[in-house]
């Protein structure tokens, strides 16, 4: 496996970049991980958000437990003052947020990605690509400040919304500024809030407050009329203030370890593949921060781009697979920036009128059940499915969720190794040559229809009625 036709190098070691490699080296594809950056993990990250699918994902891959264990559950969170939307509803083991820092995640994936024998380079910065129809050729500049040209087969950029690798290959990335000037800090505070996501927006102020779990809290805020540039000073008393403007009191905040400014932009690859490089994550797209979705819609973009790759590398599917990784992520990449930026752009409103329409709106989801139900959908991931072939059974594309088996067991754990797993109430025997990449399981009830899982948890064919003909039929065009 050594020959660099069945490699893949991915640039960047987020949340994104490490579960992708994770996944890769677990399937058996030697994988390289190349970081600009030191070798450390930052308590300065900006994401503090697990949603249902997320937790799903890492359950599948045996994270979610220590995670949750490290986190604090969230069954409820509030929204435009009046808005609570309630998650104990959610169809899933992971009915609520779980809230920790982007930098524990970080950690399990990174645990994870070199037990399963990935490579790191770290402070090695990417300084060119190219790529023919056999390879591609990534140059670097390591340490010691020497040129090194790297080659594999694909290689996926991960490295964030001034990608080095979106710029190589020649990809624009439209949008605009959402929001300008918003300020970060992680400060200590006399007060504790009475929630453990506290959010509000008054005026021309809003604020986020959100505990680390150490003693420090984040806080985020933004004062409409302070339209200053990212390296303005920022001084405690500012945020002090906007953050009593925008949630009643500052909580006695002091003792800031880290402050800062930022603006959030919307932004979107127009194409997430060009030949053999792909983008994910923050490269592919960014969001306004409302909703937390930012990272998590990364993951999930590594977990519907991971198998992919590894199933073409190791010659078990032919390479138009990969373009489905446009066709299923590009679109709900979309759907996020509407959905942040639809959020962001309420809670910014000053205007009698558009007041008037988040509070309608505000009502309208705390009265109507399924636009409460599809709301909370999209902000969780579990309400999306991809398209499916016309004909197709009506599970084709859609999540599946995390089902009992016969013997006791849970589909989550089956996944686990990034398998495909049939759930049939039909005798099939898995042959040799998908033993490690294909599980078989039975229904823990009565059930008859059989379903393909895929390894990112979505129906990759289903049937009512299906023989063992049309079984293998199924494996053979899914699994290879």
């Amino acid at each position: 496996m050594s020959d660099t036709t069945r490699t893949v190098i991915v640039v960047g070691s987020g949340p994104a970049g490490l579960l992708l490699a994770g996944d890769l080296a677990t399937a058996g594809v030697p994988v390289t991980v190349v970081e600009k950056r030191p070798h450390q993990i930052s308590n300065l990250s900006r994401a503090f958000v697990l949603h249902a699918r997320t937790l799903e994902q890492l359950d599948a891959r045996g994270l979610a437990e220590e995670l949750e264990a490290v986190g604090r559950r969230l069954g409820r969170f509030r929204l435009y003052g009046r808005l609570s939307l309630d998650l104990s509803t959610l169809p899933s083991r992971f009915n609520h947020l779980l809230v920790l820092p982007q930098y524990e995640v970080e950690k399990a994936l990174e645990r994870r990605a070199r037990q399963a024998g990935a490579e790191f380079r770290y402070e090695t910065e990417v300084t060119g690509l190219t790529q023919d129809a056999q390879g591609v050729t990534v140059e670097v500049r390591g340490p010691g400040g020497g040129p090194e040209a790297l080659r594999a087969a694909y290689v996926v950029g991960a490295d964030g919304m001034r990608s080095t690798v979106r710029n190589a290959i020649g990809l624009p990335f439209p949008g605009r500024s959402v929001i300008r000037s918003v300020m970060l800090a992680d400060v200590r505070v006399t007060e504790e809030p009475g929630e453990l996501l506290t959010f509000d927006a008054v005026g021309d102020a809003f604020a986020f407050l959100v505990p680390f779990g150490d003693g420090y809290h984040r806080v985020v805020c933004w004062d409409r009329g302070r339209a200053l540039p990212d390296d303005a000073p920022v001084g405690l008393d500012e945020i002090r203030e906007t953050t009593r403007r925008a949630l009643g009191r500052d909580f006695g905040m002091h003792d800031p370890r880290w402050m800062s400014r930022f603006h959030s932009d919307e932004r979107q690859a127009p194409a997430y593949r060009v030949g053999r490089v792909f983008l994910a994550g923050d490269a592919a797209h960014v969001h306004a921060p409302a909703g937390a979705q930012g990272m998590n819609t990364g993951l999930q973009d590594a977990a519907n781009l991971s198998w992919k790759l590894a199933a073409v590398v190791r010659g078990h599917a032919a390479e138009a697979l990969l373009d489905t990784y446009q066709t299923e992520r590009h679109p709900i990449g979309r759907s996020v920036l509407r959905s942040s930026g639809g959020i962001v752009r309420a809670a910014m409103a000053r205007r009698p009128w558009t007041i008037a329409l988040r509070t309608a709106f505000a009502a309208f989801l705390d009265t109507v059940g399924p636009a409460r139900r599809k709301a909370l959908g999209q902000v969780t991931g579990i309400g999306y499915r991809y398209p499916a072939p016309r004909g197709s059974h009506r599970f084709t594309g859609h999540r599946v969720p995390d089902v009992a088996l016969a013997g006791g067991g849970r589909l989550h754990e089956a996944m686990r190794g990034g398998r495909f797993v049939l759930i049939t109430a039909e005798p099939y025997k898995a042959g040799s040559d998908r033993e490690g990449r294909l599980a078989v399981e039975r229904w823990a009830g009565d059930r008859r229809t059989t379903v393909l899982v895929r390894p990112d948890g979505y129906a990759a064919w289903a049937a009512d009625a299906a023989d063992a003909r049309a079984i293998e039929a199924a494996v053979t065009a899914h699994v290879g």
